[in-house]
């Protein structure tokens, strides 16, 4: 379900329209309500990492300008939860964005269900807090 598109530079005002054409496409199959991840600029791989990255946010983060343009072109679509149609098409949208060459403007947009599950781990110092006197305990 999820996307990529390379823009010219002077296209940024296609970028919220390519979002738009993403989810119609995606319809219900992505099981709405959505969590949306966008990554703009970087290299072609950059941005469709940019766009998984961005779906890790919180919700609770306030969202820029651009994210709550596109949340309500999204759920102005009707698609609805489950693709059954309602005013609930995504939850959340999520843009990351990174400097890029002037000559393109890679857009990626990552698509995820409701459930939105996602872990984190923290590495902590030399040996990730394992004793090396005690190699058993690892």
């Amino acid at each position: 379900m999820s996307s990529l598109r390379m823009l010219n530079p002077t296209e940024t005002g296609s970028i919220k329209k390519f979002v738009l054409e993403t989810i119609v496409n995606a319809g219900g199959m992505p099981c709405p309500p959505l969590t949306i991840g966008v990554g703009i600029g970087g290299s072609f791989d950059a941005a469709a990492r940019l766009a998984k990255e961005a779906l890790l946010e919180p919700f609770d983060v306030p969202m820029e300008r651009l994210e709550r343009e596109i949340l309500e072109a999204v759920n102005a679509l009707g698609i609805g939860c489950m693709g059954l149609g309602g005013s609930t098409t995504a939850l959340t949208v999520h843009v990351k964005t990174a400097y890029c060459h002037t000559a393109s403007l890679p857009v990626a947009v990552n698509i995820q269900c409701w459930a939105n599950r996602h872990a984190s781990v923290v590495f902590r110092g030399k040996n990730n807090g394992i004793s090396p006197a005690n190699p058993a305990e690892a």
